[in-house]
């Protein structure tokens, strides 16, 4: 997936592509991930512990870094020290962020053991030797743990240039890796979009979207099965004495699918957005409140079901090839609006799943109706625009 993009000069884009792999470490690599994870913790804490302290003292913004706490705990010497510099440089990001909108990203919290994920960062450094970090046929070799066996879905190409990697586990125990490429694409053409290649979404709780010429994304059955599937596995462990051996096997059932439910969800969100992607030349989108619409019961679980993700991964994938995703304001009345006269409907006759026009007696379909209005109200940015 593309992450980022930056101007390189000369007709080109410096663009950044990710590549998650399986991770298999034998049992003295996996004892210093779980060392490094917790010294990343330990970090964190302790230079937001006195990061505190110092600014209530002098009423100063201040991090120290790690090397202050090597002294009092050598077990950091052990780890890579690249990952403890990158807990103290997403610190102070944190910290960037939260001072330039304090609404939009909370105060920098304290991390815990159970509750965060574990996961570290080591950035890749090319010496006179070679690089400190690089891929083998069947591994990556990182620094301290030496080659570390993997399993890769892709290949990055010869050019590309690795800048660094996180290493993560999940809760179900299994090890990942995100190796973050830097390559030289060249800088697409902006693609001018026509009404007939343009397409219109507006979020559906029974279908996930709904589009303007009527099709409908309904999520794969397989993963209202495994859903289905959780649900029963909840059930049981509500039945079951905490600490116990059965419990302790549930347990871990219930982590694999809720992980196997997110790679589901995931697979299709990515599968979806590239068909669009790559069939349509512009998306309209409505920019609806994700977590608003969360605390409505009516309107379902906008954050479970992945429609966040989906509008990032259009963002992303539209700009990738030079196409826009026009975002609507969520206040206009998209639903209420017949697409065919402009008529208003009052606010408790549209609620009908279906219903028609009382100026020009147009039939509607109430989401369609609202992708349709969503789509033009996208086309008059553009012309608003040129």
């Amino acid at each position: 997936m593309a992450w980022k993009k930056r101007a390189a000069g000369d007709g080109k884009t410096v663009q950044y592509t990710t590549i998650k792999v399986r991770l298999y470490p034998t049992e003295a690599q996996a004892e210093l991930f779980e060392n490094t994870f917790g010294c990343c913790r330990y970090i964190w804490n302790h230079m937001l512990a006195d990061q505190q302290r110092f600014y209530l003292e002098t009423d100063q913004h201040f991090i120290p870094t790690p090397a202050k706490y090597k002294k009092e705990a050598p077990f950091l010497k052990e780890v890579d020290n690249q990952a403890l510099i990158q807990e103290h440089n997403k610190l102070s990001q944190a910290f960037r962020v939260f001072f330039k909108s304090p609404e939009a990203f909370g105060y920098p919290r304290f991390k815990k053991k159970k509750t965060d994920r574990d996961s570290f960062t080591a950035c890749n450094h090319v010496f006179e030797s070679g690089p400190t970090i690089y891929t083998t046929r069947d591994g990556i070799r990182m620094t301290k743990a030496g080659i570390v066996k993997a399993r890769f879905s892709r290949r990055a190409e010869a050019w590309w240039s690795l800048r660094r990697v996180t290493v993560e586990k999940t809760k179900s125990g299994k090890y990942f890796c995100s190796i973050l490429y830097e390559r030289e694409v060249k800088t697409p053409e902006p693609v001018a979009p026509a009404p007939e290649t343009t397409l219109g979404l507006k979020y559906s709780v029974g279908h996930f979207y709904v589009a303007d010429n009527g099709d409908m994304a309904d999520p794969p059955r397989w993963l209202k099965q495994s859903q289905e599937k959780l649900a029963k596995l909840q059930q049981r462990l509500n039945r079951m004495r905490p600490g116990s051996r059965n419990y302790q096997e549930a347990v871990r059932k219930y982590r694999e699918i809720h992980e196997h439910i997110a790679n589901q969800r995931r697979d299709f969100i990515h599968k979806e957005s590239s068909r669009i992607a790559n069939g349509w030349d512009a998306v309209c989108m409505r920019a609806d409140a994700l977590d608003e619409m969360a605390r409505s019961a009516s309107r379902g679980n906008a954050f479970k079901s992945g429609y966040g993700a989906f509008r990032e991964c259009l963002r992303y994938k539209l700009a990738r090839q030079g196409k826009q995703l026009l975002v609507v304001n969520r206040y206009e009345l998209t639903t209420r609006t017949c697409s065919a006269c402009g008529f208003v409907q009052s606010s408790a006759s549209y609620r009908r799943r279906t219903w028609s026009c009382p100026k020009c007696g147009a039939a509607h379909n109430r989401e369609v109706n609202a992708a349709r209005n969503i789509k033009a109200q996208g086309l008059a940015q553009i012309a608003a625009c040129a």
